[in-house]
């Protein structure tokens, strides 16, 4: 008697869905222990990951125009070219796209904020760490004028807010640790009080340097870093601190005994 051909069953970790319409080699081909067979096609993945930044593209764009609270998803729909339909095959509501695109811009923020405060920068005299620091920072904010929305806004959604609580929290303990190395004898309290003004001038200022453009915004740029730079000089001097270290070495009674 025959037996009939069974067919190779999902592994038990996802769950079963129908199979893709392809041709039988290159199912067979695929599925191997080490390539399991994809959940859906790769080109309806593409697209669908192409839709999805087209629809947080358009929430971006409306939300700095209306703001949070007043932002529809009628409207980011409009402001997609896609009919409401379409955006609730990707998300159910406005808060939904809120936090996807918050998540994502957050993310674009920790590794623009993780590239200024580099211990590399800290070989920089005080005018160029202050220039490579907050270059970076002003420019992440310049191209990304929906990140203000949505974690300084009213009315956004909890998620956002906390996830930004804690990488604010992360960003003020780096700037410490560099204040600390400019000054290792400081006490915490110290170090902590300067790294919370450090950031209340950068955050006064972003605030005049996204209300303006061209010449105008690098002028406050400017005006910002002269600022930071008096505050800092009579603080941190005007060295590096690798070699200010070097020079605390140095001048500590017995360094150069022999």
């Amino acid at each position: 008697m025959k037996t009939q051909p069974t067919k190779a069953e999902p592994p038990a970790s996802r769950p079963t869905r129908p199979a893709p319409t392809e041709p039988a080699t290159a199912t067979a081909t695929a599925a191997t222990d080490e390539h399991p067979p994809a959940a859906k096609p790769r080109r309806r993945q593409a697209r669908g990951e192409r839709r999805i930044a087209q629809l947080l593209d358009a929430a971006a764009s409306v939300f700095c125009t209306s703001g949070y609270t007043a932002a529809s998803t009628n409207a980011i729909a409009r402001e997609a070219g896609v009919s409401p339909g379409t955006l609730y095959q990707f998300f159910p509501n406005k808060e939904a796209i809120a936090v996807e695109l918050g998540g994502r811009l957050l993310e674009r923020w920790r590794e623009s904020h993780g590239a200024a405060l580099t211990a590399a920068n800290l070989d920089l005299p005080l005018d160029q760490l202050l220039d490579a620091v907050l270059d970076p920072l002003f420019a992440f904010n310049h191209e990304n004028p929906a990140f203000a929305v949505l974690v300084h806004g009213p009315d956004v959604p909890g998620q956002i807010t906390q996830e930004f609580d804690a990488l604010h929290a992360v960003l003020l303990t780096r700037i410490e640790e560099i204040i600390a190395s400019f000054l290792p004898d400081a006490p915490p309290a110290e170090l902590s009080r300067i790294a919370t003004m450090i950031f209340a001038i950068f955050k006064a200022g972003l605030d005049l340097v996204l209300a303006h453009e061209g010449e105008a915004r690098q002028a406050y740029i400017d005006e910002i870093k002269k600022v930071m730079f008096r505050y800092l000089a009579p603080i941190v001097g005007l060295c590096p601190a690798g070699q200010r270290a070097t020079e605390q070495r140095n001048a500590e009674p017995g360094a150069h005994s022999h």
